[in-house]
Order: C-alpha cells, then sequence, then structure tokens
C-alpha cells in the first residue's frame, strides 16, 4: 500500500515544530546530497496501483527492484537505509519522488520494504546513508510543498491562502491514483535557498519542506 496521508487546510493552520527556547515552527528542511551524509527520519513504502506505472525519472517503477523515493536526492543516488529498530540494512537507487508527507523521509520499494522487515508495520525509523552520487542529476529546480490534496478544489483554496504573500504559490499534479494536487511555492536553484524560504513558510503558514522538480509543471 502506498502510505500517504492528506494535509488538510487545518492541518496546515497548526503549529508543527517549535525551536527549542524560542517559540518559532521550524521546516522540515533537513538536507543531503554529499556522498557520507546522513538522514534519520520515517520511512514508508509503496506497491500497487504505483507498480508498472512511470516514476517520476520516468524510469517504470517495478515494486519488486531495490529502488526508492526521496524528495530531493537526484535520481540515480545509492542510499543505504537502516531499519533503526531490528539494524537490518538495505541498498537503494533513487529513481522517484516522494513521501510528500511531512515527518517522512523515503518510500521504499515493497523489495526494499521486505529487506528490512517493515511491511507489515509500513513505517520504520531509519537511518540513511548515501553511498554514491547521480552520475549526472536531471536538470530541475528546488520548491517548497505545503499540502497534498485529492481534491483540486482544496488544493486552489490553499493556494490562494499563500498566493499575495507569495505569488509564485501554484499547484501541480501528481499523475497516480488517485490523482494528487500539490501546493508548492518557489523556484529556487539552490536547496539551501529552498530550505530558507520553507523556515519562513513554516513559520506564517505550517507544514512546509522541500522537494526537487524536473521535468515540465503540469497543473
Amino acid at each position: 500500500m502506498k502510505c500517504t496521508i492528506l494535509l488538510s487546510l487545518a492541518a496546515i493552520a497548526a503549529i508543527v515544530a517549535f525551536a527549542p527556547g524560542c517559540g518559532k515552527k521550524r521546516a522540515n528542511t533537513r538536507a543531503i546530497a554529499r556522498v557520507g551524509a546522513e538522514e534519520t527520519g520515517e520511512a514508508s513504502w509503496y506497491g500497487h496501483p504505483y507498480h508498472g506505472r512511470a516514476s517520476a525519472s520516468g524510469e517504470i517503477y517495478d515494486m519488486e527492484k531495490l529502488t526508492a523515493a526521496h524528495r530531493t536526492l537526484p535520481f540515480g543516488t545509492m542510499v543505504r537505509v537502516r531499519n533503526l529498530s531490528n539494524d537490518l540494512t538495505v541498498e537503494v537507487r533513487i529513481n522517484d519522488r516522494g513521501p510528500f508527507v511531512n515527518g517522512r523521509i523515503i518510500d521504499l520499494s515493497r523489495a526494499a520494504a521486505r529487506e528490512i522487515q517493515m511491511l507489515g508495520p509500513g513505517t520504520a525509523k531509519v537511518r540513511l546513508k548515501v553511498l554514491a552520487a547521480a552520475a549526472q542529476p536531471a536538470p530541475g529546480y528546488y520548491a517548497v510543498q505545503t499540502g497534498a490534496f485529492q481534491d483540486r478544489e482544496n488544493a486552489d483554496r490553499q493556494r490562494l491562502l499563500l498566493v499575495q504573500r507569495y505569488p509564485s504559490a501554484r499547484v501541480l499534479r501528481r499523475n497516480g491514483n488517485p490523482t494528487m494536487w500539490r501546493v508548492v511555492v518557489g523556484h529556487e536553484q539552490s536547496q539551501e535557498d529552498a530550505a530558507n524560504l520553507a523556515g519562513r513558510i513554516a513559520i506564517e503558514n505550517g507544514p512546509a519542506f522541500v522537494v526537487r522538480v524536473e521535468g515540465p509543471e503540469d497543473n
């Protein structure tokens, strides 16, 4: 199953995190791109109905191959995933985008989830380590996602809440079953700039995290 949580308008207005001692909300903006870099957080996995469909990289998704989706790592990056509950590891290649859920950092194929015994639980706390960089990253840019909805009207309403403060706010379609409508802001050339933007949006509006967008926008 694809473990996906839809962000409601109410959730967007909710407080998601506080910096110690200052009372300000923080965005989930951790960036790992260099070999040896690590990231800790929650993993999920996905299989049907995405099996056999084109991934964000254009590659046909095969749930029985050791691949994964990440929000920002370039396609082709090799990552070791360690399940912190049982110390099992698996090495995966990034070929898709996601998970578009605040707090989750990687979406594993079914085969990869099986290797670290997280099929049953569906999610697990993991640590990622970048083993090898992509040979030639696909062209793209960084943006900040603030919500994902099955109903296009809900996505449009959230965009309207953002667009006066952030004119670049727009809705992007994520093909799948069901189709998801993602609200994103910005068109940044560096992940650091996108992280700074995400921090401002998180303080003012609620959950926000950095994503990488490749190819033409489809909205």
